[in-house]
């Protein structure tokens, strides 16, 4: 069965961590390139990770599981509740159809009331949990025999299951049994803070009942890409890697079958896996040998097995260790730098993205320990020549000197319009020097920086020491 291509078109932010507004378009491509690239920069702390936040909450949703309570946190201290909208892009490769989808949901933070001890708990020791709310799917849709316009087919604002109920009858059927099931189907939902549109038992309902087929494929189609084609790597990984595990995150197809997840290798010791994911493994790293030997001239990286042991729950299991090959030396490979140890974490994320149309790959802080000129080639290349979606954010300037200037974003220092791109460019134009002249002089709509003062600084840092005795 040959799957749709999904493609996010744009991501609409409000009232989530510091971001009260923000839109950004990521099919902003003036040149047509067939990758779809977003690059976003902007001081620390001005709604570069809310981004990729907004990206995370989207794989959870999409793929039907719990969200952490800690989203909930992420809604903005001066809201009840945030609110998230996505929109894509999905061409069917078998019916040639095409839609044209919005997805919106609300979040907000509530008292896990099923997890309070007593009736009169303190309110210190009080759980919470995040709970998802108020979903609406819209879609459009054509091909050569239909054209259907754009419209919520499934808008759960509202006590009964879902509206309009011209939608519903053609998804669900008129059934009162299969009503009252999803009427609890929407309530646990809500109580396990998942999304009930996406939800496995919503979809079981809609593969049993639905009239149009093309609804239904939709359906298949978001929550095949939220499960096996929508990666979001967080600054989490960077802080594993400093403490010597390797989050290894892969896609692999091979001979018609594809391996999909991520396994936390250890560095500072053997890490024991399933012994049927031992080739996989091998496959993998063999694969981004073939890329990894040019980014860094004569390095490849292999797995040693240290052979078999059993897992407490009494299934096989092998002990592998990764090591690094370079100059007819063979090392663990935790004595290799950041960087490298970063590059080799999601470089077949960025095979996958640059050869598989239907890739979102989102990475946080991508430069953290790259070579600033290694990092501009790779997003050039990616950008020029690949075909996949990559989401970064960066402190690197450099990929302003080497990708095209319709892949870069930033954020402003105006929580109500987080995300600006850059205006009156001329085409030879230093994207790098224009960013920095901004910072300095202000000429964009929204202020790009918020201005410090080298005096205030030096002298803050003398005041300090004063205080510290140093």
């Amino acid at each position: 069965m040959k799957r749709s291509i999904v493609r996010i078109g744009s991501i609409e932010i409000k009232n989530f961590k510091n971001v009260k507004y923000g839109i950004l378009d990521f099919e902003n491509n003036r040149k047509n390139y067939n990758s779809s690239v977003l690059g976003l920069y902007g001081q620390n702390g001005s709604g570069k990770t809310a981004l990729i936040d907004a990206l995370s909450l989207l794989k959870l949703t999409l793929s039907g599981k719990s969200v952490p309570v800690h989203f909930a946190d992420y809604v903005n201290v001066d809201s009840d509740f945030a609110t998230l909208k996505y929109t894509f892009k999905v061409l069917h490769n078998e019916t040639k159809g095409e839609y044209q989808a919005s997805y919106e949901f609300c979040i907000r933070k509530v008292l896990d009331e099923s997890a309070q001890n007593t009736e009169y708990a303190d309110k210190i020791n009080q759980k919470y949990k995040a709970v998802i709310f108020d979903e609406v799917l819209s879609y459009s849709y054509k091909d050569a025999d239909t054209k259907v316009k754009m419209m919520p087919n499934v808008d759960t604002r509202t006590e009964e299951v879902f509206l309009p109920k011209s939608k519903y009858s053609v998804l669900v059927g008129n059934n009162k049994k299969t009503e009252m099931n999803l009427l609890s189907d929407k309530k646990l939902a809500y109580s396990t803070s998942r999304s009930f549109i996406f939800s496995r038992e919503f979809l079981n309902v809609l593969r049993q009942h639905c009239k149009e087929q093309y609804h239904l494929e939709l359906f298949e189609s978001l929550i095949w890409y939220g499960n096996y084609e929508l990666f979001v790597i967080d600054t989490a990984n960077s802080g594993m890697i400093t403490m010597n595990a390797l989050p290894l995150a892969f896609k692999y197809e091979e001979n018609g079958k594809a391996s999909i997840g991520s396994l936390m290798i250890k560095l500072n010791d053997a890490t024991l896996i399933p012994q049927d994911a031992l080739e996989t493994v091998k496959n993998v790293v063999k694969n981004m040998n073939v890329v990894l030997t040019q980014i860094v001239p004569g390095l490849t990286i292999g797995v040693k097995n240290l052979g078999s042991e059993l897992f407490s729950n009494g299934s096989a299991g092998s002990k592998i260790q990764l090591v690094s090959h370079k100059n007819n030396k063979e090392i663990p490979l935790r004595y290799e730098s950041e960087g490298i140890k970063k590059i080799v974490s999601i470089l077949q994320l960025l095979i996958v993205v640059y050869n598989k149309p239907s890739i979102t790959v989102a990475v946080d802080e991508l430069d953290s320990g790259v070579f600033e000129y290694l990092l501009g080639e790779l997003l050039r290349i990616i950008s020029e020549k690949g075909k996949g979606q990559l989401i970064f954010t960066s402190h690197n300037l450099r990929p302003l000197e080497t990708i095209d200037r319709g892949f870069v974003a930033f954020t402003t220092t105006n929580p109500e319009n987080r995300y600006i791109r850059l205006t009156n460019i001329k085409t030879n134009n230093n994207l790098r020097d224009f960013y920095y002249r901004d910072i300095v002089l202000g000429e964009q709509s929204e202020p790009v920086y918020d201005p410090t003062n080298n005096y205030e600084i030096s002298l803050a840092f003398r005041e300090a020491g004063e205080i510290s005795g140093s």
